[in-house]
């Protein structure tokens, strides 16, 4: 249901630090002109930790009326609070999203049975999941027989993997059927060759047509040039984590005239050694 190519898309603010939803949704037109087949708001790179729950609800009705049909919105909905991601997905399945992003709970590090019980009820609720497994953020992975047990749910759709592990991808597909999409720019072509469906990337924001391409060739099978893409632009797909997700991607773009490079408090500009380096990127493939 969800093979394809996601972007993990920014959230734009004003001068005055609000969330600028004309950007938005020129950025959301930008995407569906670069052939991608969705887009992920209020993510990690969307900075969902700062938006305030109006701000969240607003930026989802944004981008399903934006979106309208022409390419699937997989709404960021995870927290570390059962009651919060429940509500936040019960809104987000009601103005018509096509599925929830649910990042494992973070800081709180529940077990393994408090995991299956949290994705579980978020699942009950009707609306396709993609289950978020990013350790380095949340403090603890999804385990691979809990991915089992969750993949029984027939609202369990998929699992973002972002945990750094091409073979991780293996024992997954070894052990259940379920969609596996790559959370690693750098990582999504290896992991589609081990059975893969795709990608939510954070370096679609900048280059969205190649990051398509990429995964659409692979799907279809020409390896060889999914191969060409992710060699021409591996130094790209590196460059949008020279410092923590989504800073450099939001400078890049900012870079590019798009947005402005506006953060949200705790996260703010990279050094100016990072802004030199990812412009020389920028720069090399014309982006600048």
């Amino acid at each position: 249901m969800f093979a394809g190519a996601y972007t993990a898309i920014v959230t734009p603010y004003t001068a005055g630090n609000g969330v600028d939803y004309s950007q938005f949704k020129a950025l959301i037109e930008r995407q569906i002109q670069g052939g991608m087949d969705g887009i992920v708001p209020v993510g990690t790179t969307g900075e969902s930790p700062t938006l305030d729950v109006a701000e969240h609800k607003k930026v989802l009705e944004t981008a399903v009326a934006t979106c309208h049909g022409r390419i699937k919105v997989i709404a960021g909905t995870g927290a570390n609070s059962t009651s919060e991601a429940v509500e936040l997905t019960r809104f987000a399945k009601g103005v018509g999203v096509d599925g929830t992003l649910q990042v494992t709970p973070y800081y709180n590090k529940p077990n393994q049975e408090g995991l299956y019980r949290h994705f579980s009820m978020v699942a009950d609720l009707g609306l396709p999941v993609v289950l978020y497994n990013i350790p380095g953020r949340s403090g603890l992975e999804i385990a691979l027989d809990t991915v089992v047990k969750l993949a029984a749910h027939p609202q369990i759709a998929a699992i973002k993997e972002a945990a750094g592990s091409v073979s991780r991808v293996s024992r997954i597909l070894d052990a259940c059927d379920l969609c596996v999409l790559s959370g690693d720019d750098p990582l999504t072509l290896p992991m589609m060759i081990v059975g893969g469906q795709g990608v939510i990337s954070v370096a679609s924001n900048v280059i969205p047509q190649p990051v398509a391409e990429m995964v659409h060739t692979a799907l279809n099978g020409d390896w060889a040039r999914a191969s060409q893409l992710h060699r021409t632009y591996f130094r790209l797909f590196t460059a949008m984590f020279l410092d923590t997700n989504p800073i450099p991607v939001k400078a890049a773009l900012a870079m590019m005239g798009l947005i402005k490079e506006i953060y949200r408090l705790p996260l703010c500009s990279p050094s100016q050694a990072v802004k030199t380096q990812l412009a020389e990127c920028l720069q090399s493939f014309g982006l600048i």
